[in-house]
C-alpha cells in the first residue's frame, strides 16, 4: 500500500467518481470522469487500483493538511492556541466560526474542507462496492476483500461525519446523472448505516496485511466506536432501546481485538520512529494506518510534525534543523494537559513531550551539543523556581556539563506568569509525530496511528463503565482495561526515566548538511519532579478501587464538580484518553459525544472559556452546501437552511 498516493493520482483524480468542489452546485453530484472504460472498474486490477486510491484519499490525503487538526485537538482541554494565528477560530469558538469560517491567511480550514473531504471519500467508497459487485472474476477472495474494503470505508467516512455534525445527508450509490437534492438523514439512521457497514466489512475481510492494509480486527474496532458512539450521552434522546445490546457489542468486539493486538512492552517504542517503514511502524499494538514512505511524488507527505512544535529558532544559541522541526506552532499544551498526567510514576508524559534541546548554534561558552533549552513541567506546589523565564541562570546548571543553560522556562513559578503568556508563548512540544526525515520542509514520510489497541481498551473500559450504570457488573469491571495501559505507562525497575526519543532521532547529517542536529536523548523528569539522578525503581500505576482514584483525577472530578460514580468512573476514562492517546486526534469527537466538551473547553482552555457554548458540541453545516442543494426542484429557502443547519449557527 506504500505507493497509493500515484494509483491515487492516476486512477481516483482522472478516473473516479468525484465530489464536486464547494463552488460547484452540484456539491454532492458525483461525476464520472475517467481516462478508462467503465468496464476497467469490473476487473481485478481495476478494482483494487481503485481500493489503493480511495485508501489514500480516505486515509493519507488530511494528514497533509490542518483538517485533523482543527477538527478534532483544537478547542478542547488538551490544547489551545500556539503562537500562529491562522486557525484560531477553531480553537476559540469565536464569533468566526460559523457555516463560512472568517479566514485569517491561505492556511486556514474552511467550514467545508472536511466534510467535502469525507464525501469524496464515500463517494470513492460507493464506486469501490459497486464495482466489486459488478466484478467478473474466478478469484472470489479478490471480490470479497473489496467489497470488505468499500463498506468499510464508507462506514469509516459516515462515522467521522456524524461524530462532527451529526445527522447528515447518506448518499448510498453511485449518480449516473446530476443530483441536486439531498435530504439529511437522522443521527440515528446514519450510525444505523454505519453499523450495517461496518458489519459487513467485519464479516469479509481476513486479519492479513495490517496495520497499512484494512482488516478484520480494523472492522471490529471502528464497528466497537461506532456502537459507543450510538451509547454515548449526545444521542441519549433516541438511543435507550440499544444503548445496553450495544455496550456489549463493544466489550465483545473490543476483546477480540485486544487479543490480537498486545500493546507495545515500552510506551516510547510508538514514537520511536528513525526512517520510514521501520520497526515502530509494525508493531503488533497497531491495527491501521495511514501509511507514508520516503518517496513523496507516491506518499504525498505527512505533514503533522509541523503543527505542535512550539517556536524555537529565535532563541540565543538555537537555529532551525530538521531535528527540531519546522514550528508551525498551531497548538500548545493546556495546564490540564500538564496537571492530569502523575508526572513521578507515569512515564507517558515524558514520552509524548519534548522538554530538552540541544545547542545547535554554539558561540562563546556553549558549543554545538550543549543543553540549551529546557522546560520544567513541575507541580503547582513546587516552591523552587522565582520566575518563568530563566536564562542563563546560575543557579541552574546543566549537571553534564556543569554550565548554565541558556533558555529555561518554568511550568509554575512563583511570579505565575505562565508558560503561554510569554511572547511568543512557550511550551514543550508535543512530539508523536516528529519526523526528521521530512523534505521540501514540511512533507514527512513516517506512518501516521489511526488505531492501536491502548484505544480499544479503553473504548471497553467506557462500555463497563456505562453498563455499570444501566445495573449491568460494577464500575470496577472498567479496571483491568484501564490498569493494563496505566501498567505499561509506569516506569520498569532499572528505566533511566531522563531517557528520550522521537522521530527527530531520524536526523542524519547527509538530510541537513551544515545545520547540526538540536535534538538530544534526554528529558527533564528529575530536573522538573526534584528527584535525585539515581532513582530508578519500577514505578505503579494500578488502581486497586473506584473509591481512590488517583489525585490527579480527583483534582479534576472536584473541579468539574462531579459526584456520581458513573460521573466520576467518566471523567477518569477520559483522563486516561489524555494521558494515553494526547494528540492522537480523537479528542473533540470525544468530549462532543459524552457532552463534556463544554465543561471542560471552560475549565482549561483559556482561549475557548470566554466563547464556547452548548451548540458548539456539533460543527457547522457547511453554507455552500445548503446554497447549492434543492428541493422539490428548487433551491432552498432561508427558512429551509436554517432549519437543515444545526441550531446556534448562522
Amino acid at each position: 500500500m506504500k505507493n497509493y498516493k500515484k494509483l491515487y493520482i492516476n486512477l481516483i483524480l482522472g478516473a473516479t467518481l468525484v465530489l464536486g468542489s464547494s463552488c460547484n452546485e452540484n456539491f454532492l453530484d458525483e461525476e464520472l470522469t475517467t481516462a478508462y472504460s467503465a468496464d476497467f472498474y469490473k476487473t481485478e486490477a481495476g478494482i483494487q487500483s481503485l481500493a489503493i486510491g480511495t485508501y489514500y484519499q480516505a486515509f493519507a490525503l488530511d494528514m497533509q493538511t490542518e483538517v485533523p487538526l482543527c477538527a478534532t485537538e483544537s478547542g478542547t482541554d488538551e490544547f489551545k492556541a500556539g503562537t500562529d494565528p491562522s486557525n484560531y477560530l477553531w480553537n476559540s469558538y469565536a464569533s468566526g466560526l460559523q457555516s463560512i469560517v472568517t479566514v485569517s491567511n491561505s492556511n486556514t480550514v474552511a467550514a467545508a474542507t472536511n466534510w467535502d473531504n469525507l464525501y469524496v471519500g464515500i463517494g470513492n467508497a460507493n464506486q469501490l462496492i459497486q464495482s466489486a459487485t459488478d466484478i467478473v472474476s474466478t478469484n472470489a477472495a479478490i471480490k470479497k476483500t473489496a467489497l470488505g474494503e468499500g463498506y468499510f470505508l464508507r462506514a469509516y467516512n459516515y462515522l467521522k461525519l456524524n461524530r462532527q455534525y451529526g445527522g447528515v445527508p447518506l448518499k448510498l450509490d453511485v449518480s449516473t446523472t446530476v443530483e441536486l437534492e439531498f435530504k439529511r438523514a437522522t443521527s440515528q439512521e446514519v450510525l444505523n448505516q454505519v453499523i450495517a457497514d461496518f458489519t459487513q466489512a467485519y464479516n469479509l475481510l481476513s486479519n492479513t496485511g495490517g496495520p497499512g492494509k484494512i482488516t478484520k480486527d480494523a472492522a471490529a474496532h471502528y464497528l466497537a466506536k461506532a456502537y459507543l458512539t450510538r451509547a454515548s450521552e449526545i444521542n441519549d434522546s433516541w438511543n435507550s432501546a440499544t444503548k445496553t445490546a450495544d455496550l456489549q457489542q463493544v466489550v465483545t468486539l473490543a476483546d477480540q481485538v485486544i487479543a490480537n493486538h498486545p500493546l507495545a512492552a515500552n510506551f516510547a517504542e510508538l514514537w520511536n520512529f528513525t526512517g520510514a517503514d521501520g520497526a515502530n511502524e509494525k508493531l503488533p499494538e497497531l491495527i491501521l494506518s495511514a501509511q507514508f514512505n520516503s518517496n513523496v511524488l507516491t506518499s504525498g507527505g505527512n505533514q503533522q510534525h509541523l503543527y505542535f512544535l512550539s517556536t524555537y529558532d529565535q532563541l540565543p544559541f538555537m537555529q532551525r534543523s530538521l531535528s527540531g522541526g519546522r514550528p508551525f506552532s498551531r497548538l500548545g499544551p493546556t495546564y490540564f494537559t500538564f496537571e492530569v498526567f502523575d508526572k513521578v510514576n507515569d512515564s507517558r508524559f515524558w514520552k509524548s513531550f519534548q522538554t530538552k534541546s540541544a545547542v545547535n548554534k554554539q558561540s562563546g561558552k556553549y558549543v554545538n551539543g550543549d543543553l540549551g533549552i529546557m522546560y520544567i513541567i513541575n507541580n503547582p506546589s513546587d516552591t523552587r523556581f522565582a520566575k518563568t523565564v530563566n536564562n542563563d541562570d546560575p543557579n541552574i546548571l546543566y549537571s553534564k556539563t556543569g554550565k548554565t543553560i541558556p533558555n529555561v522556562f518554568v511550568a509554575y513559578a512563583a511570579d505565575k506568569v505562565g508558560l503561554m503568556t510569554i511572547a511568543p508563548g512557550r511550551f514543550p512540544n508535543m512530539s508523536k509525530h516528529k519526523d526528521a526525515t521530512y523534505t521540501n520542509n514540511t512533507k514527512g514520510t513516517r506512518d501516521m496511528v489511526l488505531a492501536r489497541s491502548a484505544e480499544t481498551n479503553l473504548m471497553a473500559a467506557e462500555a463497563k463503565v456505562r453498563l455499570a450504570k444501566a445495573g449491568i457488573g460494577t464500575f470496577a469491571d472498567a479496571l483491568p482495561y484501564i490498569n493494563k495501559v496505566r501498567t505499561r505507562g509506569a516506569y520498569k525497575a532499572g528505566e533511566n526515566r531522563a531517557a528520550y526519543a522521537d522521530g527527530s532521532a531520524s536526523w542524519t547529517v547527509a538530510l541537513n548538511v551544515g545545520i547540526p542536529s538540536s535534538y538530544i536523548a534526554e528529558n527533564s523528569y528529575y530536573e522538573s519532579n526534584n528527584i535525585a539522578t539515581t532513582v530508578n525503581t519500577a514505578t505503579s500505576l494500578t488502581i486497586s478501587s473506584i473509591s481512590t482514584l488517583p489525585a490527579e483525577d480527583q483534582a479534576v472530578i472536584t473541579k468539574l464538580g462531579y459526584s456520581s460514580d458513573y460521573d466520576k468512573m467518566l471523567c477518569l476514562v477520559l483522563n486516561e484518553r489524555t494521558r494515553e492517546l494526547c494528540g492522537e486526534f480523537h479528542r473533540w469527537e470525544d468530549l462532543s459525544r459524552t457532552k463534556t466538551l463544554v465543561a471542560r473547553a471552560k475549565a482549561y482552555n483559556p482561549d475557548a472559556a470566554p466563547n464556547i457554548q452548548d451548540y458548539h458540541s456539533l460543527r457547522a453545516i457547511p453554507q455552500t452546501f445548503l446554497d447549492a442543494i434543492y428541493t422539490e426542484g428548487r433551491p432552498l429557502t432561508a427558512a429551509e437552511k436554517k432549519a437543515m443547519q444545526n441550531p446556534g449557527y448562522n
